[in-house]
C-alpha cells in the first residue's frame, strides 16, 4: 500500500478531530455569532476589517472545516480507487462526505437563520459520525498490508449486544451533553454528583433537570462500559483486540466522567471542557471500530 495514502489518511483524521474540538470551542466561548449572520464570509467581508476574539474562533473553525471538506473528499476518492475492493470502503467514503456536508449545512443555517437548541445539539453528533467514518477508513487503509487487521474474529451474541447497544446509547449521551451546552445548563447544578444542597439534592428547575438527565445518562454508560470491560477481561483474553479495546474504552469513559465533574467544580474551565469533547470523540471512534468488528464477525461466523 502506498505510504502517501496512509499519511494522508492520518492527516485527514487529525483534521477531522480539530473540526470536532473547534466546534466545541465555538460553543463553549459563545463565538457562533463571531462573523455575524454572514456565511461563508465574516460580516460580508472576505478579509474582516474588525477583529474580535469571537470572530477569530468562528472564522478559524470555518477554515478548518473547509480544509476538512477538501481532504475528506480527496481521501474518499483516493481510497475508492485503491482499496475499493474492501467491502466497507465505499460505504465509509460516502458516509464521511455526507455527514461532513450535513454538519456544515446545519452550521451555516444556524448562522444565517438561527436554530433551536434541540437542532443545534445535533451538530456535534453529526460531526462525530463523519469523524468516525474517516477514522475507520484510515484503519482499512492500514489493514491492507496487515499493519492493522480486524478480520477473522468470532464474537458471541452477548458481546455483540454490548458493542451495538453501547454505541447507540453513547450517541444519546452525546446529544444530551450537547443539549446541556446549548441550553446553557452546564452550571445549573453547582454541586456534583447531586444537584444542590437541598434536601435530597433533586433538581427543581428545567435547566437542573436537563443537567441531571445528562449526568444520569453518563452514569449509566459508565456502568455499562465497566460491565462490558469486565466481560471482555473474563471471557476474551485470547482476543487481544476485544480485550484491550474494552480496557481502553473503560479508561476513556472514566476520564470522561472525571472531566465532566471537573467542569462543574471548576466553573466551566475551558481546557477541561475541550478535553471533555476530545475524550468523547476518541471513545466514539473506538466504539465505531467495535461496530466494524461486529459486522465482520457476522460474515466470518457464516463461513
Amino acid at each position: 500500500m502506498q505510504r502517501a495514502l496512509k499519511w494522508f489518511a492520518v492527516l485527514t483524521t487529525v483534521i477531522m478531530l480539530f473540526v470536532l474540538i473547534g466546534g466545541a470551542l465555538v460553543t463553549k466561548t459563545e463565538s457562533g455569532a463571531g462573523c455575524g449572520t454572514s456565511w461563508p464570509l465574516c460580516h460580508g467581508e472576505l478579509v474582516p476589517s474588525e477583529i474580535t476574539f469571537e470572530l477569530v474562533v468562528e472564522l478559524s473553525h470555518r477554515l478548518v472545516s473547509g480544509l476538512a471538506g477538501i481532504t475528506v473528499l480527496i481521501l474518499s476518492i483516493w481510497s475508492w480507487k485503491k482499496i475499493g475492493h474492501i467491502r466497507e470502503t465505499k460505504f465509509l467514503s460516502l458516509l464521511s462526505i455526507f455527514f461532513l456536508v450535513l454538519q456544515a449545512l446545519i452550521g451555516a443555517a444556524a448562522v444565517k437563520w438561527g436554530q433551536s437548541d434541540a437542532v443545534l445539539a445535533l451538530h456535534f453528533g453529526i460531526s462525530l459520525i463523519s469523524f468516525a467514518s474517516v477514522l475507520l477508513l484510515t484503519l482499512l487503509i492500514f489493514e491492507v498490508d496487515k499493519k492493522f487487521d480486524a478480520k477473522k474474529l468470532i464474537i458471541d451474541k452477548q458481546m455483540k449486544f454490548h458493542m451495538i447497544g453501547i454505541i447507540v446509547y453513547s450517541y444519546l449521551v452525546v446529544y444530551t451533553g450537547a443539549y446541556v451546552r446549548h441550553k446553557e445548563a452546564s452550571l445549573a447544578c453547582p454541586k456534583w454528583p447531586l444537584c444542590s444542597n437541598r434536601t435530597g439534592g433533586l433538581p427543581a428547575t428545567l435547566h437542573e433537570w436537563i443537567q441531571m438527565g445528562h449526568r444520569f445518562a453518563a452514569g449509566l454508560i459508565f456502568v455499562w462500559i465497566a460491565y462490558a470491560t469486565w466481560q471482555a477481561i473474563k471471557h476474551h483474553k485470547h482476543q487481544k483486540i476485544i480485550y484491550w479495546g474494552w480496557v481502553i474504552a473503560f479508561i476513556l469513559i472514566s476520564l470522561q466522567v472525571t472531566t465532566g465533574a471537573l467542569i462543574v467544580v471548576t466553573g466551566l474551565n475551558l481546557y477541561i471542557s475541550l478535553a471533555h469533547a476530545l475524550i468523547i470523540s476518541c471513545l466514539f471512534g473506538l466504539l465505531s471500530y467495535f461496530l466494524l468488528l461486529v459486522s465482520r464477525s457476522k460474515i466470518n461466523a457464516g463461513e
